[in-house]
């Protein structure tokens, strides 16, 4: 009798100490935000995931009632940005960017990552898909994707492509196409993607992979020959331009993505949250337009919807690297 009373007795005072505690967390929860939010992007100012970070922080305040502050941390193609987002706070104050640089190709070629872009991360959402887009140089005698590929198997190794690096989202996607055309193309690396795009303008190099919004000018005026772009469907500003998959060439034909997440273990209400602020401001009319000024769209999916692609796209990278030897130490 008397140790059920020592027993009912701890009990009864656990939970009187720890009431208080469930009561403030709860009431964080529900007042969440009540301070600025630091939205992290992993790259330079200037580019594709600063630009839509921009874009989503100046919505995402406006809908939450408290500044989202943008910060470039950039780095180790992303991995420096990333891995601030990994290891802060998880109360929803500190979030991140994820690319598929970030989230789909550091997994599959940095052998010492600082963080795990599947378990220390909790997905909100896929805020936009942005097509990719193959050029060349208008040099290069080849007018359409069967030109080219009938070019590069007659000169195997001669013709060259321009990427934004090693392991960059332009060198994957180059190997990619080796692979699913059975060409061989020279890589040939630059320090970003400016002059790597440079060099293919000059016909320093003869094919470059891209997003489209960097390249989409440069399309427009006559100055690179847009071969393919990697989309779900053709793009609006390119109509005579064939997707990936009509060309025959379905494995290369994934766009890039650019997504939002926090740190692993976030309350789910505060994920709902933003989640739902996320759905709310991609289908407002000027967000769509700005994205379709870039070639992009919103896509607002599910944060289960956005882990799967997260899972996907390190498995597509993985094989890539496997196959075409990219790592890096």
């Amino acid at each position: 009798m008397q140790r059920r009373n020592v027993i009912l007795g701890l009990s009864l005072a656990a939970a009187v100490l720890a009431s208080p505690f469930a009561a403030g967390v709860a009431h964080a929860q529900d007042s969440y935000p009540n301070k600025p939010i630091r939205l992290i992007v992993p790259f330079p100012p200037g580019g594709t995931t600063d630009i839509v970070g921009r874009l989503f922080a100046d919505k995402l305040t406006k809908e939450l009632g408290q500044t989202v502050v943008v910060e470039n941390r950039g780095g180790a193609g992303g991995s420096i940005g990333s891995a601030f987002v990994a290891s802060s706070a998880p109360d929803g104050y500190v979030l991140g960017i994820a690319t598929v640089s970030t989230h789909g190709i550091n997994p599959a070629i940095y052998h010492n990552l600082p963080f795990d872009a599947e378990k220390d991360f909790s997905p909100i959402s896929n805020l936009a898909a942005v097509p990719n887009v193959m050029t060349v140089n208008p040099k290069v005698q080849a007018k359409s994707m069967a030109d080219f590929v009938a070019l590069a198997k007659k000169e195997p190794g001669k013709l060259t492509y321009a990427s934004a690096g090693n392991g960059s989202v332009s060198h994957m996607m180059g190997e990619m196409f080796k692979m699913a055309s059975g060409t061989d193309l020279m890589h040939v690396p630059y320090r970003g993607v400016g002059p790597a795009l440079n060099d293919t303008l000059a016909g320093q190099v003869d094919v470059l992979f891209d997003n489209l919004p960097s390249s989409l000018p440069h399309i427009q005026q006559g100055a690179l020959v847009a071969l393919a772009v990697a989309a779900p469907q053709r793009v609006a500003a390119l109509p005579n331009v064939p997707t990936f998959a009509e060309a025959g060439l379905a494995p290369v034909n994934d766009s890039s993505w650019f997504g939002l997440v926090a740190p692993a273990k976030v309350p789910a209400p505060i994920l709902e949250k933003l989640h739902a602020a996320v759905v709310k401001v991609s289908a407002e009319d000027d967000v769509k337009k700005r994205l379709e000024g870039l070639g992009a769209a919103p896509v607002a999916n599910t944060p289960a919807e956005f882990a799967q692609q997260i899972a996907t796209e390190i498995a597509k990278n993985k094989r890539i690297a496997k196959e075409a030897n990219v790592k890096i130490d």
